[in-house]
């Protein structure tokens, strides 16, 4: 007989597992089998075997009908199936409310399989691991692997050896935990604290704000197991991002920041620092280093966050992408990023889907996150039906085809198995995994909320419900691990702690905010505005600039490039070395090269970053034949520092959130942010609003994030022409950040040395050119690189101070269009003086300019930008002179610029005239 004949019985298991084989990976079957199977689900669906299946089955199947118990293993496989992909909807999660239900159901009846057949062996048990059983045993098995208390999808993903390493797991102990007494000891301590934490607050600051974790305490024991388990697989550096819920509480029972600091920030006390704002307890970050209980040491950062939820979560990428490079060689077996999520964010905040989709591309990826959903099954007081259209908040995690644990928050051994679940998944395959842990908020959106409001019902529910610390207590008793005076000593013991805290804290009159990560920034000291000013030694030896200039215009032997590539690079070895023309994109290679050698790093992210959105850069050059990449800087000679570039996806959120992490943990990199055109930065606003303009007071935090935003008007339309620098001069504030609008390559190029070589961190805002690029006055010689210095005031050099009737103050791209209408108008009565640093306003040097002109008795601010924009409000309010200024600009509008070019021309030439002729300022 056929060895493939369904008539001997003692290869239905071979069937089974084959069927199994082609529902998961239906292309990985032969393709007669696959056949075979369609025809026999297509048979199913029409309520029998058809004679089809029979004609297209394989060799040595045609000789009879399928019988009936084949049939049967087949449909047991089927209902199998139905487990692993939708058991995930019927199962105990939710703790306090009854789950929706689902058709089609798991009945065995929607199967094909009857009450009869439940007593009957099916070796179809073979394909869990559990051999041949009854169908009653295969079901019990499968409701407690995929309907108790954590429910798994993960039937989405397309990689084989994912989905059968995730089914061995789940096959062990019934995907049920097996804790040791010790363990299960541990995992009620950390829930008592968390408890017990909650409870002291609650009692000794009545009414206050403080987001309590209350409803998802099981949080503390999962995070708990996850740091021990992870240092003991390698891990060293654990950074952890999360919004409000439960952050005191998680900064006390996992990060070891002192009780007594958090009830000094309840107390209201005033801080330390005397130029410091602060933020509120619960957006503060910390710092530590821990010691499990296997002696490892692991490093352990919560980022700060700001009250925008999920904000925090591309930052924190950044940070843990900078230490894996900068600490790890690139290893991401070091470094383990976590995301505490609330269920009503990470449904609804789009910077979200712009972090997953991060995940896995060169620039960003960090080996795998796990993402913690604190799911309270609320937004403030929207009900999850009306705060998400899909299924689950987690839906999101699809994207990545990452695999879901949907946990219940009551069942404190179940999560703490699904995170450690989570974090080996991680660690074999290096992706992300999450985490949907399932429970309620005990208060409303704060603790002075009434959420009877709006949700009566289900605040009655939990008004009745036990905490998870005493689910786990009356189980543990049950088992008899633990009995009542071993409880009783936890409740006193750590009470007694926090009493002790309390106490210590009242004593102290003022707060101290400690910076995170104040290992890597040793050495690096805050600065005020008079410190920012000081003019730093940024020359280089003109030999070592020769060696660079070498390496970067000069294209690797026995390669084949473009001829347009070939070209360029040797048109920078020519303006070099025989023209001593340098223009932009040189100031930018000799910088970075420059930085190199002197063992400060390099990382540039943007969109089409690599060769420049206007083809200036070209830092990746491609070999033509096999699209090799070749980075130039990487040939410098006797460079320490490390040189990455990157084409980032098309987000300004994410990115710029990404880059600001990278930043905050690397100091010693020159970190670079460039948008596509400038305009497209207010995608990222609340990165600017919240942490590149404000960190510094709030959380003391240093970074030197330096954004490039293509800036110029230049008829190209609304879109395209302004970096809307009126929005970050108006954040400007003391010694927050620079901002620059330069107009030489020199002075570009030792701006960026300068934002390396003082002794602290601030973000730099830097509007570049576009037409200025290839501009043919736009050009520096190779001695100003090497022996200059940044210049925050360019004034005119060779103009006769004495016939000057006008002085013309203006900034970036407009100096050139002025010059260009003095000269063909030869107006030597007309001085132009170039700010090139906006903030910190040069106030000393223009005061000295306008003394220096003293026959000029029209003073005039000019820009291309509307009133309303541009820098002009910014000098009244940074300016005293700026009040007597003559301003010649675009009247105001709503929108940056005209989309019709003729129309931008004649708005643009109008407002030329009037700086030259104030009689035609009328017609602006």
């Amino acid at each position: 007989m056929d060895r493939f004949s369904f008539l001997n019985a003692a290869h239905t298991a071979y069937f089974a597992e084959l069927y199994d084989q082609y529902l998961q990976y239906p292309d990985s079957v032969e393709p007669s089998w696959r056949a075979f199977f369609q025809g026999f689900d297509f048979g199913l669906q029409q309520d029998g075997v058809s004679q089809k299946v029979l004609e297209e089955a394989p060799a040595g199947f045609k000789e009879g009908e399928v019988p009936e118990h084949v049939v049967k293993e087949f449909q047991v496989i089927r209902l199998i199936d139905g487990y692993r992909t939708r058991g995930h909807l019927f199962t105990k999660t939710n703790p306090v409310r009854e789950r929706r239900q689902y058709s089609p159901t798991l009945d065995i009846e929607n199967f094909g399989l009857s009450r009869e057949d439940l007593n009957t062996t099916f070796n179809a048990g073979e394909v869990l691991g559990i051999g041949p059983k009854t169908l009653q045993e295969i079901i019990n098995h499968l409701d407690n692997i995929y309907c108790e208390s954590i429910g798994v999808e993960y039937m989405f993903i397309r990689k084989p050896e994912e989905i059968e390493w995730i089914q061995k797991k789940l096959n062990v102990n019934e995907n049920h935990p097996k804790f040791g007494v010790d363990q299960k000891k541990q995992i009620l301590r950390k829930l008592n604290e968390a408890v017990s934490f909650e409870g002291f607050l609650h009692t000794k600051y009545v009414g206050q704000k403080r987001f309590s974790l209350e409803g998802g305490e099981s949080l503390i024991p999962a995070l708990d197991a996850l740091i021990e388990k992870a240092a003991e697989l390698g891990i060293k550096d654990f950074v952890m991002g999360m919004a409000h819920r439960g952050r005191l509480n998680t900064l006390t029972n996992i990060f070891g920041k002192s009780a007594k600091d958090i009830f000094s920030e309840f107390d209201g006390k005033d801080y330390e620092q005397d130029i410091f704002d602060g933020d509120v307890k619960y957006h503060l970050g910390w710092t530590s280093c821990r010691t499990t209980d296997n002696g490892n040491d692991i490093n352990i950062n919560i980022a700060p966050n700001p009250s925008h939820l999920e904000t925090v979560g591309s930052v924190v990428e950044g940070i843990a992408r900078a230490k894996k490079d900068r600490h790890y060689n690139g290893d991401s077996s070091k470094v383990l990023p976590i995301l505490v999520h609330g269920d009503a964010a990470i449904a609804a905040q789009g910077v979200v889907y712009e972090v997953i989709q991060m995940a896995q591309l060169e620039g960003y990826s960090n080996g795998g996150t796990i993402h913690i959903v604190v799911n309270n099954q609320i937004g403030f007081t929207t009900n999850y039906l009306d705060a998400r259209s899909s299924t689950y908040c987690t839906d999101v995690a699809k994207v990545t085809l990452s695999p879901v644990l949907h946990v219940n928050a009551d069942d404190a051994e179940a999560v703490v198995h699904s995170i450690l679940f989570a974090l080996e998944f991680r660690m074999k395959f290096h992706r992300d995994v999450f985490i949907d842990l399932l429970g309620y908020r005990k208060y409303g959106h704060n603790e002075g909320d009434e959420p009877r409001f709006t949700q009566p019902k289900l605040y009655k529910a939990i008004a009745k419900h036990k905490n998870a610390r005493d689910i786990y207590a009356e189980k543990l008793k049950k088992e008899g691990v633990i009995d009542d005076s071993f409880l009783q000593k936890l409740e006193d013991d750590y009470k007694a702690s926090l009493e002790e805290s309390l106490d210590e804290s009242r004593k102290e009159e003022k707060t101290r905010i400690t910076p995170i990560m104040q290992d890597e920034w040793e050495g690096y000291d805050n600065a005020q505005e008079d410190k920012m000013m000081e003019e730093v030694d940024t020359t280089y030896e003109l030999e070592k600039l020769d060696k660079v200039a070498e390496a970067i215009s000069k294209l690797p032997e026995g390669k084949k490039f473009m001829r347009k590539i070939d070209k360029l690079v040797k048109l920078r070895h020519k303006m070099y070395f025989e023209d001593n023309k340098l223009d932009w994109s040189m100031a930018e290679h000799l910088a970075y090269g420059s930085l190199m050698k002197e063992g400060y790093h390099v990382r540039i992210s943007g969109q089409d970053s690599e060769r420049g959105t206007f083809s200036h850069r070209h830092a990746v050059l491609k070999v033509e034949d096999s699209e090799e990449e070749i980075i130039l800087h990487n040939n410098i000679e006797g460079r320490t520092g490390e040189f990455f570039i990157y084409n980032s996806p098309l987000s300004e959120y994410g990115v710029v959130g990404f880059d600001y992490g990278y930043a905050m943990a690397s100091p010693d990199t020159l970190t670079i942010w460039e948008a596509q055109f400038g305009d497209f930065v207010n995608g990222a606003q609340i990165m600017i609003d919240q942490y590149i303009s404000a960190a510094e007071d709030k959380w003391k935090l240093q970074n030197g994030l330096v954004m490039f935003l293509p800036h110029g008007y230049e008829g190209q339309g609304a879109e395209h022409s302004s970096g809307r620098m009126e929005r970050f001069l108006q954040l400007c504030a003391k010694d927050n950040m620079y901002v620059v609008d330069i107009t030489t390559p020199a002075n570009m190029f030792h701006l960026l040395r300068r934002q390396m070589k003082v002794g602290f961190r601030k973000p730099l805002i830097v509007f570049t050119p576009k037409s200025l690029l290839r501009h043919p006055k736009v050009i520096s010689t190779k001695e100003e690189f090497a022996n200059g210095s940044f210049q925050p005031l360019l004034d005119e050099g060779n103009a006769d101070a004495g016939k000057v009737k006008s002085l013309v103050f203006c900034t970036g791209k407009f100096y050139y269009d002025l010059l260009a209408h003095r000269e063909e108008n030869d107006r030597d009565d007309v001085a132009l003086v170039r700010i090139e640093q906006l903030f910190p306003l040069p106030v000393k040097q223009m005061k000295e300019v306008i003394k220096k002109y003293k026959n000029a008795d029209d003073l005039v601010w000019a820009q291309e930008e509307p009133r309303n924009m541009g820098a002009f409000g910014h000098l009244l309010l940074h300016f005293d002179e700026a009040k007597n200024m003559r301003i010649c600009s675009r009247r105001f509008y709503g929108s940056p610029a005209a989309g019709s070019s003729v129309r931008f021309k004649k708005r643009h030439e109008r407002v030329i005239a009037g700086v030259f002729d104030k009689s035609l300022q009328e017609s602006i």
